[in-house]
């Protein structure tokens, strides 16, 4: 198996805890949150398909009983699959797994920051934009508060509603729903029947899977959400990263013909990025700069 970077010394972003002597009575390191090394590891799962516990030490800097219980925990959500020494991704995956919050916010971060970068400069002052809950939707709201613009924002993210809510020239709609259980998402009634009085100029959706043609996700609720917000708005812009061209999930949003743009990134495959492009929906590919501090954040 390919053997993979090896660990950055550099840990000056706020995601590790201070330096001690680890579980085996090593010599002291500095440890990444345990979401960060879960979202690291599916990283060298998604990039080799197959990785070695050491291999994992080597990259990470955690102990072997440190990554062996990281292992455990996203075996047990559906993530992958253990071998002797190591895990391999799972080819087959559940239809309904999800990485939890914590770790779904570093999977992918580089990539999810451009392309929310990306989304923010198409925005124009005065639209009225719809925002779902996914991850990569968040950096948009990110990007609007490092360099605010006046909008009407409506979401139904607890996450992009606190970071919205502290940029003046917002005005912010939080819609009503049940919050999902482990998440900052709010599904169902009173919000799905709001969306039905309102007309945006912009949706920005994520989604967990593009595959055939087809949109789709790993609930019925956050589905049927992004359904009432793909027709409550004249433009729909779906954010997907390289890693969401996949196998579907449980449920179908919609197809393809239903949304007007794509933005993804350069670590795409070519030639599910050739199908994208012979559909009728635009594609923007933004170029991710990616390096040892990035695939680490």
């Amino acid at each position: 198996m390919a053997r993979l970077p090896r660990k950055s010394s550099s840990e000056d972003r706020g995601d590790a805890v201070p330096a001690t002597r680890d579980e085996e009575g090593g010599r002291g390191r500095v440890e990444l949150i345990p979401a960060k090394r879960r979202a690291l590891i599916l990283e060298c799962l998604k990039r080799e398909g197959a990785v070695g516990v050491q291999e994992l030490i080597d990259v990470i800097g955690a102990s072997p009983s440190t990554i062996r219980r990281d292992l455990e925990y996203l075996e047990q959500q559906g993530a992958l699959g253990r071998t002797h020494g190591g895990a391999m991704l799972q080819r087959t995956e559940l239809a309904t797994f999800e990485p939890d919050l914590a770790t779904a916010a570093h999977f992918s971060r580089a990539e999810k920051e451009a392309i929310g970068a990306a989304m923010a400069s198409e925005l124009r002052a005065g639209q009225s934009v719809i925002f779902d809950a996914s991850t990569t939707v968040l950096e948009v709201a990110r990007a609007i508060a490092a360099a605010p613009i006046r909008l009407t924002a409506v979401t139904n993210s607890l996450a992009v509603a606190q970071v919205l809510a502290g940029v003046p020239e917002v005005r912010l709609v939080v819609m009503g729903g049940t919050c999902k259980p482990g998440s900052l998402t709010l599904a169902g009634h009173p919000g799905e029947n709001f969306l039905r009085t309102i007309y945006a100029d912009v949706a920005i959706i994520g989604t967990h899977a593009i595959t055939g043609g087809r949109l789709t996700e790993t609930s019925l609720e956050v589905a049927a959400m992004k359904q009432a917000m793909i027709k409550a708005a004249r433009r729909v812009v779906v954010l997907a990263d390289n890693s969401k061209f996949t196998t579907p999930n449980f449920c179908t949003i919609c197809d393809l013909s239903e949304i007007d743009e794509i933005i993804t990134d350069d670590g795409i495959d070519p030639a599910q990025l050739t199908s994208l492009q012979s559909s009728d929906v635009a594609v923007r590919v933004v170029k991710v700069v990616r390096n040892a501090a990035s695939s680490r954040s």
